[in-house]
């Protein structure tokens, strides 16, 4: 269900503009048409948006720390100044470790150089230098070093590591030493020294790294609340820009929506703020915003029509009408009675024992019960628990049960099918009410028609003897069928044009019915998969247990626990996005959903 809207013009004279902007956001029911002349250009707007991504990417990164298990960490309080601190603070801490991680790079390389050499000082090669000799560092292949090399340059090998030698030359000044070997580049520091420096600086990387700690255990509250603030400011900032100039420059004109529930609320502030306004009904083509307002059941569906998106104003609002099918559908998918079973009482424990859930978070786990119950009913048409029939259980109760509601792979195909074919007919009705709602009755005539071409088609052939099939009455009802669809699927067309049309129509609703009604298919693959897979993981952990009274049990418990945990896993993430192809594809399509509203945002503090 769609909240009526109705259309809020405001007039202010603009040195109170502000002042009527802020008190607009107190009463906190209107959504502010935003207009983006102004935005872009606007500097200090732009500077609070990535003032703004700043401090969202680093409230990432301290909830992303890792703390210690008996660590306090503060979940209140903090204020909008202090985030800012922090933010500065945090930046300054990134700096550092980005650099320190750079020296770090650096003098590990030096390390690795320096190794295969020893750890020798440099000065004592400066030394022999101010005496006249020369050392030299080379490396080179095993093959490749001549012994000669030693009486000619007095070539000393220090080091083979991987059929590579590294040697060094004690030459005077001004010899020429001429060997076809790579020449190493050594730093100005000794490996003891390096390894110092390298502790040091690795230390100092583990220092930051704490302070960060500190900062996410203390400060995470203090920088939500400078995000919130500047948020805030920003909203603000595109509300103002938003407001046309009028009379000149001494009115400002804002234009806004509002529920129309809270149009006696809105009067009553506007007569006491002096201000001329006008509040009227939506006219076709205005962008309404979209607040759905469905209650119980249907509302903890809500979330995943807004997956796909919302409807447009003029549209019927389809959650309550796909939910019944998207709870069956998923505990079709799932299909075994103790996944649902366990899912139920894991949402529900925590529901109970969580010590702050949000309104938001309730519907979540409203809606994973709900679903957790329509699993636990359909795993009984087949009797799977974990993997396992409990129809095989010779219990009287058991036993009727089964002879009640038991079907085979044959019975739950046609299941499968026969849903399709209810929830594809059932969108097609819900497409002719809405097409009467925006258009008018004659532009749902067509649709009517093939709503009684394939009903009429489906009852003579499931009861021949109530409408035989090619029969007067059925012949009669074809016959309307048709005249309905080939004269009237685009009203205010020429006759051959329509004509036409309903060719290209029966063409494309012979190809695309079959192909949407076989997608149903799913339901019961799916179904029939994860059952056929709980089955294997049973059979794992009783025939790869040990024969042993204390490793055997314990071994059966893991693999039973560990597959049939996967196994959720997977089948709930089908159990999910199945439905949602179902429902979004096949359902929406063929009741005529378009979407693309615009959600409602009240201007709100």
């Amino acid at each position: 269900m769609i909240t009526k809207m109705k259309k809020l013009t405001f007039l202010v004279y603009h040195k109170e503009h502000e002042g009527f902007l802020n008190s607009l956001r107190e009463l906190g029911v209107v959504h502010i048409v935003e207009k983006q002349q102004g935005v872009a250009d606007n500097s200090e707007l732009q500077e609070n948006i990535r003032l703004s991504n700043r401090l969202a990417a680093t409230l990432k990164l301290l909830q992303n720390q890792k703390h210690e298990k008996n660590a306090v960490i503060a979940t209140e309080g903090g204020t909008a100044a202090r985030g800012m601190q922090v933010l500065d603070e945090v930046d300054a801490l990134q700096t550092e470790h980005g650099k320190l991680s750079q020296q770090l790079q650096s003098y590990a390389k030096e390390k690795e150089a320096l190794e295969a050499w020893g750890n020798f000082e440099p000065d004592g090669i400066r030394k022999l230098k101010e005496a006249g000799y020369v050392i030299g560092f080379y490396s080179c292949s095993e093959g490749n070093y001549k012994e000669e090399w030693e009486t000619e340059y007095n070539a000393m090998i220090v080091n083979r590591i991987s059929s590579k030698v590294f040697f060094v030359t004690v030459t005077k000044a001004g010899q020429e030493v001429d060997l076809d070997v790579e020449q190493a580049k050594l730093p100005a520091y000794s490996l003891s020294r390096l390894e110092a420096l390298y502790d040091t600086t690795e230390q100092a990387i583990e220092e930051n790294e704490k302070k960060l700690v500190a900062l996410s255990e203390a400060d995470v509250p203090s920088l939500k609340a400078a995000l919130k603030e500047l948020q805030s400011q920003i909203e603000f900032s595109k509300v103002v820009l938003s407001s046309e100039q009028a009379a000149g420059d001494k009115l400002m004109l804002i234009e806004g929506w509002a529920p129309a529930y809270s149009k006696v609320e809105i009067e009553a502030y506007l007569n006491d703020a002096h201000v001329y306004y006008e509040i009227t009904d939506p006219m076709p083509g205005d962008d309404v915003p979209i607040r759905l307002n469905n209650k119980g059941f249907f509302a903890w569906f809500e979330p995943i029509c807004k997956l796909y998106m919302l409807p447009k104003y003029n549209e019927l609002d389809l959650t309550p009408f796909f939910a019944p099918f998207f709870m069956v559908f998923f505990g079709l998918c799932l299909g075994d009675s103790g996944y649902g079973l366990f899912l139920f009482l894991g949402a529900t424990a925590y529901r109970l024992l969580a010590k702050k859930v949000t309104p938001s978070a309730k519907s979540i786990i409203s809606l994973i019960q709900v679903l957790a119950v329509s699993t636990f009913f359909c795993g009984l048409l087949t009797g799977t628990f974990f993997g396992a029939n409990i129809y095989d259980l010779d219990w009287p109760i058991v036993q009727r049960l089964k002879h009640a509601v038991l079907m085979d792979n044959n019975d739950m195909f046609q299941l499968s099918l026969i849903l399709g074919v209810v929830q594809i007919l059932f969108g097609m009705v819900l497409k002719a009410v809405n097409q009467t709602i925006q258009f008018g009755f004659k532009y749902a005539v067509a649709t009517i028609g093939w709503i009684l071409l394939l009903v009429s088609l489906a009852v003579s052939a499931l009861l021949p003897k109530v409408l035989p099939m090619g029969g007067t009455v059925h012949l009669v009802i074809l016959g309307i069928s048709a005249a309905m669809i080939f004269l009237y699927n685009s009203p205010g067309k020429n006759i051959f044009m329509n004509i036409g049309l309903g060719l290209w129509d029966s063409y494309n609703m012979a190809t695309g019915l079959l192909g949407d009604v076989l997608s149903y298919v799913r339901l019961f693959a799916l179904g029939l998969s994860g059952g056929i897979l709980a089955g294997v993981f049973n059979s794992l952990a009783v025939g790869m247990s040990p024969d042993n009274a204390i490793a055997g049990p314990i071994v059966m418990v893991l693999i039973f626990v560990i597959g049939h945990a996967i196994n959720i896993f997977m089948n709930v993430l089908g159990a999910m996005v199945h439905p949602m192809r179902l429902t979004f594809v096949e359902f929406f399509k063929n009741s005529g959903y378009e979407g693309g509203g615009k959600e409602y945002k009240p201007f709100r503090n």
